[in-house]
């Protein structure tokens, strides 16, 4: 253990300590602060204060950062955690359908909550790996109470920024707890303002796939009001969705407290309700792409169109890769492959987005999207110390030319070499710390051998 980590680990509860990262590219996603070449960032207890080009301080913690760049912890907008022990069994799924019916109507039923609780710590823990401080974990197996509470201690136990999206089943035997049981967790978990880990309910744009109870409408929206959570709906797609969001907008229900995920193939008029109402927008760019959701080209134009600056997610591991770099170079390529293609053989200029744009998408509107732009997504003083130390030496990242493109066209999760959230490292000199890793998956394997088994009985 390095003599700097100690002393991070040392202190790591007081309040009042103060850690120095000195001599770093800082890249803060802040618009009044943009990029720092050489800067020094000052964090105290859980918060930024200070981010200069030189910071006169004496009585801190000093992190050497020469040759790294510091950046915010990237934003998972959308992920279903509880399936990581399944990852990439079906890396070639034909469509959603496909997906639907053998995960969530073959496999999700027979999980326990130790199933949940492992499914959800693994991708937590991968998410920290990779640089994503904030995971919205979109928990749509609550079968009983107990898997629900499995969800939430995952996130908890492994220090990540998480979001408990809480949604039931979509099919299979439950008990009947939800939304119900959304005031229970909210009460046993969420109380405090301050909390890590926050509360928000899950819902479904339509009927279409699981039928009325999980579709967003006055109901659900009374439910989340009432307990003052944020909404985040999933599988937006196409003209029923579209139509949804028309409705929503008309009974009031549709608002900066909502989150709509995918909103492939929309209407213009879809588009425009969602901009007047400030609601957020998470696009799965792999997810949409690979698995062909409606027109399966990511929503990023049409979303740029209204105003509406996106933030990105993971989706689920069954199919797609786990990490946001992942996101950011599709996100990247589909839509300047697709504006090139657009203007093929006219006079018309292309308009492409640029690498700032994905890495934004990935920060600062991500947290924004998700209801906590207040709390994190920027190098700004005053918020969360969700911060990424990447080493911009290695060999695939030498020599430092351009930072923001460094980070998403150059770097991978082997060259983050610390992840702090809330103040707090969670990774260091390229390791995660505190995870045991050998029983780690010593549990993955026994719940994903028990799964299938449970799943397929001969």
């Amino acid at each position: 253990m390095s003599s700097t980590l100690e002393l991070l680990r040392r202190h790591a509860s007081d309040p009042r300590r103060r850690v120095l990262f000195t001599g770093a590219t800082v890249v803060t996603m802040d618009p009044g602060l943009g990029i720092l070449t050489r800067g020094d960032v000052l964090v105290e207890g859980d918060t930024i204060t200070a981010v200069a080009t030189e910071l006169p301080v004496t009585d801190a913690i000093v992190v050497g950062a020469t040759g790294s760049i510091i950046a915010p912890g990237f934003v998972d907008t959308h992920r279903h955690a509880w399936e990581a022990q399944l990852r990439r069994v079906m890396p070639d799924v034909n469509d959603l359908g496909e997906y639907v019916m053998s995960t969530l109507a073959g496999i999700a039923p027979v999980y326990q909550p130790d199933d949940m609780y492992i499914g959800t710590k693994l991708a937590a823990l991968t998410a920290i790996d990779s640089g994503i401080t904030t995971m919205l974990d979109f928990s749509h197996n609550s079968r009983t109470p107990a898997h629900s509470d499995a969800a939430v201690q995952a996130l908890i136990d492994t220090g990540i920024r998480g979001v408990h999206a809480s949604m039931r089943p979509h099919f299979g035997e439950w008990e009947g707890q939800w939304p119900a049981d959304l005031t229970r967790l909210k009460n046993t978990y969420f109380s405090a303002r301050d909390s890590l880990v926050t509360l928000r309910l899950a819902s479904l744009a339509t009927d279409e796939i699981a039928g009325p109870d999980l579709a967003y409408g006055p109901r659900l929206a009374r439910i989340a009001r009432d307990l003052d959570i944020g909404v985040s709906v999933d599988a937006v797609f196409g003209t029923s969705s579209s139509e949804a969001i028309l409705r929503w907008e008309e009974e009031g229900v549709l608002g900066p407290d909502v989150s709509l995920i995918h909103c492939t193939g929309l209407t213009g008029a879809a588009w425009q309700a969602v901009a007047d109402a400030g609601a957020g927008v998470s696009l799965a760019p792999t997810s949409e792409a690979q698995i062909g959701l409606e027109t399966a080209v990511p929503a990023i134009d049409e979303a740029l169109a209204a105003g509406i600056r996106p933030g990105l997610s993971i989706d689920v591991e069954v199919a797609l890769a786990s990490d946001m770099f992942t996101q950011m170079r599709a996100l990247h390529a589909i839509q300047r492959m697709s504006a090139v293609n657009a203007a093929y053989g006219t006079t018309t200029t292309p308009s492409r987005i640029g690498v700032h744009d994905v890495l934004d998408f990935a920060t600062l509107h991500g947290a924004k999207s998700i209801g906590l732009g207040d709390v994190t997504g920027s190098v700004t003083p005053g918020k969360q110390a969700d911060l990424l130390l990447v080493n911009a030496e290695d060999l695939n990242n030498m020599p430092l030319n351009d930072p923001i493109g460094t980070l998403v066209l150059g770097s991978d999760p082997r060259n983050i070499h610390g992840v702090f959230i809330a103040g707090h490292v969670r990774k260091w000199n390229g390791t995660v710390l505190d995870v045991d890793v050998p029983a780690l998956r010593q549990d993955v394997r026994a719940s994903r051998d028990r799964i299938f088994t449970a799943a397929h009985p001969r």
